[in-house]
């Protein structure tokens, strides 16, 4: 069985995705201490030819928290109705912008604010738009000791769900040693997506951003290929 595991991201890039696909159960890390500045709760797009930031602001609190015990702000019911009309300016002329803006416009209807729960709404509900049927679980709900961390926490993961093959992007190399999975009878492999480019209105390329992006300019039959789109180190 082939199992992948990440933490849950606001609307990631198209490799985040490929994983999912690859693999026979995806795992969303939601019992890890949340991490400022990474891609949980923000992600990019393109406006006017360049790449910008959305973000979901958080509510004060414990830095030592896990993801699944933090919450939006309570600017988060105004933060969703502006980056919907953030989106559709930005894409008001991309090709496919009707059937995200449904999409999407699914997604923010969710009145959830921990931040968890609403991004793990969010994947599901883009995972089954592209048509992936891998299953997707929380980390939080398999048991195994929370008193591990790194390495030996996803070997545990690993375990409790019979896995023989862990997958995980390239940012996993200096991370996890594949003699070290070979020795609990796992492989280990990192996934590597490809340069996928597509036209996005008449700017320069700009490579790996929101799956938002993927969507507006490209039909589900094309993103399928581009979810093939990597190899296996």
């Amino acid at each position: 069985m082939r199992l992948a595991i990440m933490q849950p991201y606001l609307f990631p890039y198209i490799g985040y995705f490929q994983l999912i696909n690859a693999a026979d159960l995806f795992v969303l890390h939601d019992d890890v201490q949340y991490i400022k500045g990474g891609w949980i709760n923000r992600n990019r797009i393109l406006q006017n030819g360049k790449d910008v930031f959305i973000t979901l602001s958080l509510k004060n609190d414990s830095a030592y928290k896990n993801i699944n015990e933090r919450f939006f702000s309570t600017e988060f019911v105004n933060e969703k109705k502006k980056i919907l009309r953030v989106l559709q300016n930005a894409y008001h002329k991309a090709p496919h912008l009707e059937e995200v803006l449904s999409l999407l416009n699914k997604i923010f209807l969710s009145e959830e604010n921990n931040i968890s729960v609403f991004i793990t709404q969010s994947i599901l509900l883009i995972k089954d738009y592209l048509q992936i049927t891998t299953p997707v679980q929380l980390s939080s709900a398999i048991p195994k000791n929370n008193e591990t961390k790194g390495e030996e926490r996803v070997l545990e993961l690993c375990k409790s769900c019979n896995a023989s093959q862990y997958i995980n992007p390239t940012g996993g190399i200096s991370l996890y040693s594949k003699i070290n999975f070979y020795n609990n009878g796992i492989q280990l492999n990192f996934l590597r997506t490809n340069y996928i480019e597509y036209k996005q209105f008449e700017n320069n390329f700009i490579p790996f951003l929101s799956i938002i992006d993927v969507l507006m300019f490209n039909s589900i039959e094309n993103i399928k290929t581009y979810l093939a789109e990597f190899t296996l180190e």
